[in-house]
């Protein structure tokens, strides 16, 4: 019955993801193939981590939502494998595999070596990077065996940083829909359309964070 559930839960959680690509695309359907499909999966990948991010907090304010918790399994999965795609795309679609340009080196056409052209790109991409690879190791331990090899005190130390994952992700996003367009190169098609959205979804998960971490503080006290 466990094992049907999970199964459940992943098909839910995949048509979800599959359902905001879609929207994300349309949202998107002026931008060129390359920028639409990243993007639509790094935005699909952002929101299913919200609801992630949301569950726990959420939970602590209102116990009768307990029955929420299975769900941050699935869809932090896929929130990390929708991210990795909105990676492999933008390596081969966009920085065609040349690294260096994923930090924002380009080569100096009279120096002849790379030079930093765009320093907030290059440091955008290394802390999504560095999300993305955090998640990856949070997927890895996402099942009873990790949780009887680590000890129960280590893999909820090591799930605890998914907040700082957040953060990355949070910062990462923030510097594309909001800096990367002022560089004074041509940039990608007008992202304001996405601005507010990607505000509230920040906005709400802290609140929920300093809500529940004030209703628990309260109840610490009382005791």
């Amino acid at each position: 019955m466990i094992i049907n559930q999970t199964v459940i839960r992943h098909f839910c959680v995949v048509l979800l993801a599959a359902l905001l690509t879609y929207v994300f695309l349309v949202i998107h359907s002026k931008w060129a193939p390359i920028h639409r499909w990243n993007r639509a999966f790094a935005d699909a990948s952002l929101v299913l981590l919200a609801i992630t991010m949301m569950i726990g907090p959420v939970v602590r304010l209102r116990s009768a939502w307990g029955r929420l918790v299975p769900w941050r399994r699935e869809l932090g999965v896929h929130a990390v494998g929708f991210g990795t795609i909105h990676l492999l795309l933008v390596l081969d679609g966009w920085i065609e595999w040349d690294l260096p340009r994923l930090l924002g080196l380009l080569v100096h056409p009279i120096r002849g070596g790379y030079v930093m052209s765009e320093h907030g790109f290059g440091l955008a991409n290394v802390l999504g990077i560095v999300a993305l690879v955090y998640g990856i190791i949070l997927v890895a331990i996402s099942n009873e065996h990790a949780v009887r090899r680590l000890g129960g005190s280590v893999w909820k130390f090591i799930q605890r940083g998914a907040y700082i994952l957040w953060a990355l992700v949070v910062i990462h996003t923030a510097y594309f829909l909001f800096m990367h367009v002022l560089h004074y190169h041509p940039p990608a098609p007008d992202p304001k359309l996405l601005q507010g959205p990607f505000v509230g979804p920040g906005a709400v998960t802290f609140a929920l964070r300093l809500a529940a971490t004030a209703r628990t503080w309260r109840v610490k006290r009382k005791e």
